[in-house]
């Protein structure tokens, strides 16, 4: 059954992922400006216009170029960008690890912050550790992910220089030092969310007939909590986690150019400014795949956590 769910899942992709494709290839024809005086600039020729346009097939009706990007699309290639003069699958590739580790690590370092904290709410519900908690994970959703960067680059980059503050470093642990306020950045967005949702799960978990019998049973109240409150709270945390993370694919965009990051967000923004409609259409492909399979795995996870889903 669990097979054949994500199958399903899967072929519901292709119409999902084609027509954002579709929404995104007319809004961004709709966008003043062309692409040929952006490339050879303002005081180009007419004549020059004419042979840019005719070279990459932008005198044709906006439906016949849609067209031939899905033909090409089904094909496997996704064009040659305009501004680069290199292939779009190329330059996607290069910047989808960056993108990943941003996505990946922000998800983990949110779970390293929220669960312990959410754990203290809940064991410890209505005293003032709780308040200060609650409070804080109030204060943090009303934050911008921009404002939480800059202020991460003062602190932990200026004020006290522990991380870089900028780009993606060399060598593997470059990398990790060069991602970790990216990443943070992100768990900060996230935590507040996931937490306030697993405090009000745990406590339920906590309070219920199940919980009173296994203290009844002799078990520790660490054995209580891991076993029996986590198992069942993880159910709705993990909806939440894959919600936000699926919403903050789009704001891996501000966050890295925040931390100047060669990834897809960077440079999905200056394709934008620079009217390359290829390299555009092919990250919008990429990043509705990459929400809708974080949707999907949240969803695979969720019947793993209860057995009772029937997907």
């Amino acid at each position: 059954m669990l097979l054949r769910y994500v199958g399903r899942r899967l072929l519901l992709m292709v119409p999902v992922a084609l027509g954002v494709t579709l929404l995104v290839f007319f809004s961004i024809h709709m966008v003043p400006g062309s692409p040929a005086y952006t490339f050879l600039g303002p005081h180009a020729t007419r004549t020059a216009v004419a042979a840019f346009n005719q070279e990459w097939g932008l005198n044709r009706p906006v439906p016949v170029q849609y067209w031939l990007f899905l033909v090409r699309l089904f094909h496997g290639n996704l064009g040659d960008s305009l501004f680069y003069q290199s292939s779009v699958s190329s330059l996607i590739a290069s910047r989808v690890p960056v993108t990943l580790t941003l996505l990946v690590g922000g998800a983990v370092l949110s779970v390293i912050i929220a669960v312990p904290l959410a754990a203290v709410a809940a064991v410890h519900s209505g005293k003032l550790i709780d308040q200060v908690i609650r409070f804080t994970s109030t204060a943090g959703l009303g934050m911008p992910s921009f404002w939480i960067g800059t202020t991460l680059i003062i602190l932990l980059g200026l004020v006290f220089p522990l991380f870089p503050v900028g780009g993606y470093g060399t060598g593997l642990w470059g990398h990790a030092d060069s991602m970790f306020l990216p990443c943070l950045t992100i768990a900060i967005s996230i935590a507040p969310t996931l937490l306030r949702s697993l405090r009000t799960s745990l406590i339920d978990a906590l309070g219920s007939d199940y919980v009173a019998f296994a203290r009844a049973k002799g078990l520790s109240a660490r054995s209580v909590l891991y076993k029996y409150g986590f198992r069942n709270a993880a159910i709705s945390a993990v909806s939440v986690l894959g919600i936000n993370i699926g919403f903050l694919v789009g704001g891996t965009v501000i966050i890295e150019n925040v931390f100047a990051l060669p990834g897809l967000g960077q440079l999905m923004l200056t394709s934008i400014l620079d009217r390359d409609f290829p390299i555009v259409q092919g990250i919008t492909l990429i990043f509705s795949v990459i929400v809708i399979l974080v949707y999907l795995f949240t969803d695979v996870a969720y019947a793993l956590l209860d057995p009772r889903v029937r997907l």
